[in-house]
């Protein structure tokens, strides 16, 4: 179901509450918000479209969907970029108050498509939802506008009847939300109420059913939505907690990675110290420093800013401090497409620092996996006293789905160890490493402790300055084993499906997972001997990873940028892994997946991988017209 219309029109609270009700009716589910760019672009325009797609049912669900079999279309605009993403037959709902002949020419249509047949393959249900909001909160006395913004509320009440969902948590919500304005929170109720009485009492024809949706089959448990970005915000504290360390969070806002910062500044109270900095190169500077005093550092921010970061992350590089870092990606380059996802950002963090200044990079796939990566990213960072990126995007970021809450016993602890006497004959090295190259993290003002880190290239052991030739290449290839070494202590690659052998191995990273999955699902239904594997670690790459791709005669790599996880594939095993590129700013479709997969299996030479052809209808294109 995709709930569209102008940014005004709160599409994304009515999506994120139609989420709630769905989860605590049961139902398995994964959500796409999807929103324009501009702060707020003009009403009822082609770019101003708002909308929310969420995929929900009784059996295991990992995408959003490919396309909707209901459609909301509160406006013009919302139902011309949004209407051939439909299924054919699908069901639209239209509010008609909108209609009007300003919002068509905005919308550029040259006559209403509720009258000139262009709707006929679709199912139409249209009515003046905006009159029926505004009978509904008469009584509240609202002014003409404020009373209209109740009107998401309606078209919610009437979702709520079509899928059987209980109204009573979501009343409670309203009355919280609006404990200060009574009046509002009444409005809302009303609102509520009376787009759910219409569709159970008005008889509609035609279209309009009540569906009931069994609850998924799930193991016993506490259960909760949650989304990327509040995953990476928990993790992150647990992560924390687990190495015995209170967190000091630098960051400067920036989309889609604003949302880690607001939810950790409401969690003091877990150790949490947030500081919103004047840039991004402060932000991380500050975490630094905040490391160096015996802290956990963590930052995060988007693709432009791990880009100023860069310098900065190469002193955390040189000092071997322990640093996190968040990178919510989003379409490039420079400032790019803010609210749209990709996963451009891959050679940034492998590669993108000067001089040979390696990290691990960790990939979170889920909203849900992004908590258990946050921990890793925690316990990779301490144990190994480096910095380490953690890759989200925002599809992720954005998107929400149920999660178990984990049992915090089910959770190793890796508490830190702190120098506490000086660890050389007579004085302190604070670059002695032990059998893992890892050098001891030394809290500042420890009595008899004091020692000298910095940007400039040390001496073996003593971190005094030394630009000796064989320095600088022992000190270099130092810093080089002990990432690589991370490769031995990480889990060995598995496959999510399939067998360890055969004639196609779809290697994935990050957000596609879930469409991945679905697509290798269904191709093996249909009897292709076609594997499935994930990767989380992706640098260092799992030490197995190399012998799993030599089993498969082809290897398919699908990702949203120009090929930059297949290049590193190629780079570190010579294998000859094909491509499967889309750079549009939308996830992958299952279908497109599926499309490529059979290429393999069609005995056609040569047409295997390339790029995904833009689908106008998954990404509305506002200034071409629709087909």
């Amino acid at each position: 179901m995709r709930f569209a219309g102008d940014s005004g029109d709160g599409m994304q609270l009515t999506g994120g509450q139609f989420t709630l009700s769905t989860a605590l009716a049961g139902n398995d589910l994964a959500t796409f918000p999807d929103f324009p760019a501009e702060i707020r672009a003009p009403q009822g325009t082609l770019f101003g479209v708002s909308a929310f797609q969420i995929n929900f049912g009784s059996s295991e669900i990992t995408t959003a969907g490919d396309a909707p079999d209901v459609l909301v279309a509160m406006n013009p605009a919302a139902l011309k970029t949004n209407i051939h993403a439909l299924k054919p037959g699908g069901l639209v709902i239209i509010d008609t108050g909108e209609f009007g002949r300003r919002n068509l020419e905005k919308a550029n249509y040259a006559a209403s498509p509720l009258e000139d047949g262009s709707l006929a393959r679709w199912a139409v249900l249209a009515f003046d939802i905006s009159a029926l909001t505004l009978e509904a909160v008469k009584p509240f006395g609202l002014g003409n506008k404020e009373a209209l913004r109740c009107k998401n509320m309606w078209t919610l009440g009437l979702a709520l009847w079509m899928f059987d969902r209980d109204r009573g948590p979501l009343v409670e919500w309203l009355q919280g939300k609006f404990a200060k304005n009574p009046v509002l929170a009444r409005a809302n109720i009303a609102a509520l109420n009376a787009g759910h009485a219409y569709a159970e009492t008005a008889e509609l024809a035609g279209p309009l059913r009540r569906l009931h949706l069994d609850p998924v089959p799930s193991a016993p448990g506490l259960y909760r939505t949650i989304n990327g970005a509040e995953a990476i915000a928990l993790g992150l504290i647990a992560g924390c907690r687990l190495a015995g360390l209170p967190m000091f969070f630098g960051g400067y806002p920036i989309t889609p990675a604003s949302a880690i910062l607001h939810h950790l500044v409401k969690m003091k109270e877990f150790g949490v110290t947030t500081f919103q900095a004047e840039d991004e190169i402060a932000a991380i500077c500050s975490a630094i420093g905040a490391s160096y005093a015996g802290q956990l550092g963590v930052t995060s921010s988007s693709g432009p800013g791990l880009a100023l970061k860069g310098e900065a992350m190469g002193l955390a590089v040189m000092t071997e401090l322990p640093l996190v870092i968040v990178n919510s990606q989003r379409g490039g380059p420079s400032t790019g497409l803010p609210t749209k996802t990709e996963q451009s950002d891959l050679y940034q963090a492998v590669y993108g620092r000067n001089g040979d200044a390696p990290l691990p990079v960790i990939a979170a796939c889920s909203p849900a996996d992004a908590f258990e990566c946050a921990i890793e990213a925690c316990r990779i960072a301490t144990s190994t006293m480096t910095p380490v990126i953690l890759l989200t995007d925002g599809y992720i970021g954005n998107a929400s789905e149920p999660w178990k809450v984990p049992d915090p016993e089910a959770f190793e602890p890796f508490p830190v160890q702190f120098l506490k006497e000086p660890n050389g004959a007579d004085r302190v090295l604070p670059y002695k490493r032990d059998e893992r190259g890892v050098r001891p993290w030394i809290r500042p003002g420890t009595p008899g402790l004091m020692h000298r880190i910095g940007g400039i290239e040390k001496a073996i052991d003593t971190g005094n300055i030394d630009y000796a030739p064989d320095v600088h290449q022992a000190q270099t290839d130092a810093r080089k084993a002990r990432i690589d070494g991370i490769a031995a202590a990480i889990p060995a690659q598995e496959l999510s499906l399939g067998e360890p052998a055969g004639k196609l191995l779809v290697i994935g990273w990050g957000s596609t997972f879930g469409a991945i999955h679905q697509a290798v699902r269904r191709a093996r239904r249909k009897g292709l001997a076609v594997s499935h594997a994930h990767v989380r670690h992706v640098w260092p790459l799992p030490a197995n990873l190399g012998d799993l791709l030599s089993g498969f005669d082809h290897v398919l790599v699908p990702e949203m940028n120009t090929g930059q996880f297949k290049t590193i594939l190629r780079d570190r095993f010579l294998v000859d892994a094909v491509p499967l590129t889309k750079t549009s700013g939308q996830p992958f479709a299952i279908a497109e997946l599926e499309e490529a997969i059979a290429r393999f299996f069609d005995e056609i030479p040569g047409n295997e991988g390339g790029e995904v052809e833009v689908n106008a209808s998954q990404l509305p294109a506002p200034e071409i017209e629709q087909p």
